[in-house]
C-alpha cells in the first residue's frame, strides 16, 4: 500500500492513524498542497478530484478518507474500529461524520486559501472562521464523547471516532481555536498522545513534514 498525502492534512492524517492502529504497513508519498502538487498530471492521474488522500493497493487506488477507512474495516477487521452491535456501529460514525462532515471541510486549506484571496481575510479572520465551525462541532462531540465515552470517543478502545478527533485537534490548536470547554476531548488527546499508532501517525514525524 501507498498512501499518497500531505503531512498537515486532516483526512491523511485520520488515514495514517487507521493503518497504524491495523498495525499496517504501507508507504507514503508526499504531496505538497502549498506548491500545487495536486494538480500535477502524476496526481491528476491518481485521484481526479486533486485532493488527498489517495491509497493504492492490489491495483486500484482508493480516494476520499471515509471509504478507506470503511474498506481498512472491512479488509483488516482486527483490531475493529467499529463496535459490535449496529447501534454502536451508528453512534461512531455520526460521530466521526460529525468532525467529517460539519468542521473539518470549513477549515481545510483551500477554505483558507478562499478566504484570504478572495475575501482579504488576514490570519485573525481565518482563525476566528475555523473558530466558528470548531467550538459547536466540538461541545457537541463533548457531550457524546462524555456519554459514550470510556477513556476513547466510544468506549474504552480507539475507533473511527478518534481517528477522526486527534486531527481536529490539531488543527484546532493550528487556529488559536480554545480547547479548556472540552475536557473530555481533551482527555481523548492525552491518551492518543501515549497510544503509539497515534504518536507514528502525528504529522510532525511524517516524512515530508517541515
Amino acid at each position: 500500500m501507498i498512501l499518497h498525502g500531505y503531512w498537515r492534512s486532516g483526512a491523511a492524517y485520520r488515514t495514517r492513524i487507521a493503518l497504524e492502529l491495523k498495525g499496517l504497513t504501507f508507504g507514503q508519498a508526499g504531496v505538497d498542497l502549498r506548491t500545487g502538487a495536486q494538480r500535477s498530471d502524476g496526481f491528476m492521474a491518481l485521484n481526479p478530484q486533486g485532493m488527498v488522500p489517495a491509497l493504492e493497493v492490489d491495483g486500484a487506488v482508493l480516494t476520499q478518507s471515509p471509504a478507506i477507512l470503511e474498506w481498512l474495516e472491512e479488509t483488516h477487521p482486527t483490531p475493529p474500529l467499529l463496535p459490535s452491535e449496529p447501534l454502536g456501529r451508528a453512534q461512531v460514525r455520526a460521530m466521526a461524520a460529525l468532525i467529517g462532515c460539519d468542521i473539518h471541510p470549513l477549515n481545510n486549506l483551500r477554505v483558507g486559501k478562499a478566504l484570504r484571496e478572495t475575501f482579504g481575510a488576514d490570519q485573525a479572520a481565518v482563525d476566528a472562521w475555523a473558530a466558528r465551525w470548531i467550538t459547536p462541532g466540538f461541545a457537541a462531540l463533548e457531550a457524546l464523547t462524555a456519554q459514550h465515552g470510556e477513556g476513547w470517543c466510544f468506549g474504552g478502545a480507539p475507533t473511527l471516532a478518534d481517528c477522526y478527533l486527534i486531527p481536529q485537534i490539531y488543527s484546532a490548536r493550528r487556529f488559536n481555536v480554545p480547547l479548556d470547554a472540552f475536557p473530555a476531548l481533551l482527555a481523548v488527546d492525552r491518551k492518543a498522545g501515549e497510544h503509539p499508532a497515534f504518536a507514528a501517525a502525528h504529522p510532525d514525524r511524517q516524512p515530508d513534514a517541515d
